[in-house]
Formats: structure tokens, sequence, C-alpha cells
């Protein structure tokens, strides 16, 4: 189910050959049977030891944080703070100190009103260098895509602001529109909204161009619409540098939670992981 293995693991200091490994999930919240979910949601991270996570309908009140629940005490955890009335929203987990945060309100419209739709930046000093993680969770229903496009917009200038050109910046989540909706062009470079364009590899199509990669399926028996038009709708994309390809290369990208365990279905979406490490050179050595 997880594939993904930890021979390059991150180390001290920045090397080309050392991976940053980063996961997002749409977690569902408590619905379903959560407490055998919780144990393969659990087990399953514990294995893939990612080092940045960001992670949708995630729950947080005062009693709970399912985030800290399933990754235990060794992250440092930013939470949106403007959540659900059951407390389900966004969150983001780092291995290192996070710095500088920003939450973006993405009520765009009067049809927005009643979703918790925001993205969540975060800045990080890893050993690859400061990364912007940007956690994107733009409105999900089927006839917005006007919104995620405004979204989009919205989340890409505020990234561009935050990192500049000192950061690396790495867009994960649920962003609710297949490869071929104008949001998603937008994000990897095919078309301009707004007046405004940025370009950023979609880690999937980099390392799997071939393949489907869909995670929201009625492959998974929780999905709720078996008729759902859009079937890949969670990403990891990585900024492109002004010369060539992503600042961090894409190493690896794989679906996780990606197949049931004894009969159970970790979230009604798939998860996606990739590993990013620092572009070859020709000095590097």
């Amino acid at each position: 189910m997880i594939g993904l293995g930890r021979t390059a693991r991150t180390g001290d200091g920045p090397h080309p050959g050392r991976a940053l490994r980063i996961v997002t999930m749409n977690i569902w919240g408590v619905r379903g049977d959560w407490d055998h979910r919780r144990a393969l949601l659990a087990k399953g991270l514990a294995d893939l030891q990612p080092d940045l996570v960001a992670l949708q309908e995630t729950i947080r009140t005062d009693r709970y944080d399912q985030v800290r629940d399933l990754l235990g005490d060794d992250y440092h955890i930013v939470h949106q703070t403007d959540r659900e009335t059951d407390g389900q929203g966004i969150s983001i987990a780092s291995r290192w100190p996070v710095g500088r945060t920003r939450e973006l309100d993405l009520h765009v419209t009067d049809r927005t009103a009643d979703f918790a739709c925001t993205t969540l930046l975060t800045e990080t000093d890893t050993p690859l260098g400061p990364v912007l993680l940007v956690n994107h969770f733009p409105s999900w229903k089927l006839n917005l895509e006007a919104e995620r496009e405004a979204q989009a917009t919205i989340a890409a200038r505020a990234a561009e602001e935050m990192a500049g050109d000192r950061a690396h910046v790495v867009v994960a989540g649920d962003l609710d529109a297949d490869p071929d909706a104008a949001s998603i062009r937008f994000w990897t470079g095919r078309q301009s909204l707004d007046g405004f364009s940025v370009c950023y590899r979609d880690a999937w199509e980099s390392k799997n161009p071939s393949l489907p990669g869909h995670t929201y399926t009625p492959e998974n028996d929780l999905m709720v619409d078996g008729d759902w038009p859009f079937r890949r709708i969670d990403y990891i994309l990585v900024r492109c540098a002004e010369h060539g390809g992503p600042s961090l290369a894409v190493q690896d990208c794989q679906r996780i939670f990606h197949e049931p365990r004894s009969g159970i279905w970790a979230s009604d979406h798939f998860g996606v992981a990739a590993d990013l490490t620092l572009p070859v050179t020709s000095g590097s050595g």
C-alpha cells in the first residue's frame, strides 16, 4: 500500500541525493468506522515517515486534535483557525519548527459561504532549504469551477508574495478538480487567470505520465457518489525555477492508502506522497 522506501532519508545538509517526503491526504474527519480507519492511517503514516504533511478534513476541537492523534509528538502542527462547526478544517505538520504562517479566506462569492474553504501557508527551514508548503483546499461542489479559479489565483499570489525567490514552494492538497480544469491548468502553467500566471510541476504527472492516478474513485467503497466526474483531484505541485523544471526535483510520486486492509479503507480519498530532492546540476558532485 505504501511503496516508497526511505533509502534517501533527509540528512543534515543540502545534497542532491537526500529526499524530502511530502504527503497530502484527505482524512475524511471521523466519519465511517473511525476506530479502524484511525489504526490504518496511523500505521500507514508512521511507515511513510513523511517530513511535511498537508491534511484536509481534520478535526480540531478543545477536546481532540486528530492530527496529533494520528502523527504523535514528533511533528510541529499548524491548524486552520476558521473551521467548520464540528472542528473540521485543514492542517499542516512538519518535522522541523514552522516559521511564518498565513491563512487565506477563500470565500470569494456567496456560493462558497457554507464551506470552510481556505489555503494554509507555512514556511519551514528544511535540510534542502526553506520550503513554503501551501495546503490549498478550495470549494468542492461540481459547479463551482469559477470559484476554484478565483481561489487558485488568490493562493498563488499569496505564495509568490510570501516566498519570493527565497524558498522552494510546494502546493499540496485536495484541489477538487481534475487536470483538465482551468484551475489546475493554471497551477501547471498551461493557462493564465485574472491576468496572472505561474508554473508548478505536477509530481504525479512527472513520474507517472501514462497512469491516471485517480484519488477519488468508486474503487473505494467509501466514495459516496460513484458517478462523480472528477477522479484525480489530490495533488502535489512543485514551483518551477526560472530556468528549467521544478526547483526541487521529483524523485518519486505514488498514491497512498489506495487499497483496503482487511476490508477497511483509510478514507474516501486516496492520498499522494512525493519524494523531492535538490536538482542535480553539472556542478554537483
